[in-house]
């Protein structure tokens, strides 16, 4: 394959709600584990601001050249896009030299699902 060939974008994986919103009953430890990771990731400033910044970005997606002004080098931010995206929180796509991530909607509204109160039957 030639560097000018570009290499298929693999379908994402669907991201299903890991678990029930929080006030619907307490997690269970499977739940609670796969929750601490995407919270783990998020816990650090750099990386709340790299994905905010995939996240607002116009079109849905972020070259790594446009979000890269976060007051670490290079490689750190690269270390910390590879902490999101082993979380499950970004997806990635290589285009000639540059990396393009995104947030699938469907990571946004399963967060937003675990952080709202249970609906009342």
């Amino acid at each position: 394959m030639s560097l000018s060939e570009v290499m298929p974008l693999l379908e994402p994986q669907p991201i299903a709600p890991c678990c029930p919103p929080l006030s619907e009953r307490p997690l269970t430890a499977e739940e609670a584990e796969r929750t601490a990771v995407m919270f783990k990731a998020l816990g650090d400033p750099v990386r709340l601001r790299l994905f905010s910044a995939v996240a607002s970005h116009e079109g849905g997606e972020a070259c790594v050249c446009d979000i890269s002004d976060v007051g670490v080098s290079q490689p750190t931010v690269s270390h910390h896009l590879k902490k999101l995206k082993d979380a499950g929180l970004l997806s990635s796509e290589r285009r000639g030299t540059w990396v393009y991530y995104r947030v699938e909607p469907a990571v946004l509204a399963a967060m937003g699902a675990l952080l709202t109160r249970a609906a009342s039957g």
